[in-house]
């Protein structure tokens, strides 16, 4: 069994778009969508209406930064410092050119910040890209993923 890619989207167009690149790239990881930080961090932990969820952390997060609710940087420094989710990979996928959203995104731990491109064959290719590297070809820490890919 692989690991889920967590994608967390409110925005209902990126969300059919970022759903539509990684079925093209034809991964078999299953995507599980939530629509704001506030669930993000539910499903992570375990916690509400995901509170049954088989165990087990994604293979990463696809993160958009601006979220009701809690927003995606709150919900990058809950991530790290929560040592049981610390080391899943993060990436931030978000529309923001701002320098301090970069900057304080690094600085909180994200392993990758990604513009999201404006064109949709860009757009395409870039999500396919993000979720073949970070899906397939990423070697996660040691023990963090070795009994799924044995499945």
């Amino acid at each position: 069994m692989l690991k889920p890619i967590l994608l967390v989207e409110d925005d209902k167009r990126d969300l059919e778009l970022t759903l539509l690149a990684l079925e093209k790239s034809q991964l078999a990881n299953d995507v599980v969508v939530v629509r704001d930080g506030e669930q993000a961090l539910h499903y992570l932990n375990r916690e509400g209406e995901h509170s049954e969820r088989a165990e087990g952390n994604p293979c990463v997060v696809l993160l958009d930064l601006k979220l009701p609710k809690v927003n995606g940087l709150e919900v990058l420094e809950s991530v790290r410092s929560t040592p049981a989710l610390a080391s899943i990979p993060v990436v931030m996928l978000t529309s923001s050119h701002e320098e301090t959203d970069v900057l304080k995104s690094y600085k909180l731990g994200v392993n990758a910040y990604v513009v999201k491109p404006v064109e949709f064959k860009q757009f395409v290719s870039a999500i396919a890209d993000l979720g073949v590297f970070w899906a397939v070809l990423n070697e996660p820490p040691p023990g963090s993923l070795k009994a799924y890919r044995k499945a």
